[in-house]
């Protein structure tokens, strides 16, 4: 079941649900790629229920501009400082002052911008679906944005966006609102800010991920990071890899709250 609360005007629709048998489960906030939402990302791919098997806390939700949440087709809302203001400002909502916090490619983004922005409430972090794309950049994207917008579907000829396009129509998502949101959503972080981040943290990319970027190298910027191979899979495929799974539970296990 789906609650939703409100920031910046924006109404932000998010899960919580902790094993029934351990209400007081460590939380783990989850936070989606781009043009996905908290369901596909993290429920449809079995995360929530491996997690809460696991014991943890599950709390996900559906970015601006994505899912159930309010669209906005103004560029300057998908600022990543904005949309970590909405993942700070659900974990208040919610009365927590700390928790383990994992986001995929997009929501890796953010939740490396959350970190930044409010390092006593992330006690680790998980970055999957991105390494140093992260700070030197993810390729041009702007054939994307194009895609989106496209009347016709099959006059798109750029592979890559013609993948997201199909992905955003599979998932009925708003591509108006998904355009603007490319457009700013990639705001890089710089080699000094990435040595800012000290919490634990793991950075997992596939190994045939041609969008994310080395993990290793990544990880090298980082005071306390490891990395993971998600071993034969590309940066779609990777996110409901049984092996990332399990990695990250073994990982939330050896950092406990």
């Amino acid at each position: 079941m789906m609650s939703v609360f409100k920031h910046e005007n924006f109404e932000i629709y998010y899960l919580d649900r902790a094993p029934d048998d351990a209400p007081e489960a460590e939380p783990v906030l989850l936070i989606h790629g781009f043009a996905s939402s908290l369901h596909v990302n993290w429920v449809g791919s079995g995360w929530a229920k491996t997690l809460n098997d696991a014991g943890y806390r599950v709390i996900a939700f559906d970015h601006r501009g994505h899912g159930r949440s309010t669209k906005s087709y103004e560029p300057s809302d998908y600022a990543p400082e904005k949309m970590a203001g909405d993942a700070a400002a659900l974990l208040r909502h919610l009365g927590l002052t700390r928790a383990h916090v994992m986001g995929y490619s997009m929501g890796a983004r953010v939740a490396a911008f959350l970190a930044l922005a409010e390092p006593a409430m992330v006690a680790t972090l998980v970055l999957g679906g991105i390494g140093i794309g992260l700070v030197d950049g993810v390729g041009d994207w702007d054939p994307i944005a194009d895609a989106l917008l496209a009347p016709d579907p099959a006059a798109i000829v750029h592979r890559r966006g013609k993948a997201f396009r199909a992905f955003a129509d599979q998932t009925k998502s708003d591509r108006r609102a998904l355009a603007a949101c490319i457009a700013t959503s990639r705001t890089l972080i710089s080699e000094a800010d990435m040595a800012r981040i000290a919490q634990p943290t793991l950075v997992a990319v596939g190994t045939t991920d041609d969008i994310a970027g080395s993990a290793s190298e990544l990880a090298g910027l980082m005071a306390n990071a490891e990395v993971f191979d998600i071993v034969g899979r590309d940066h779609m495929l990777s996110v409901g890899d049984r092996s990332f799974k399990e990695r990250v539970v073994a990982f939330l296990r050896s950092h406990p709250l």
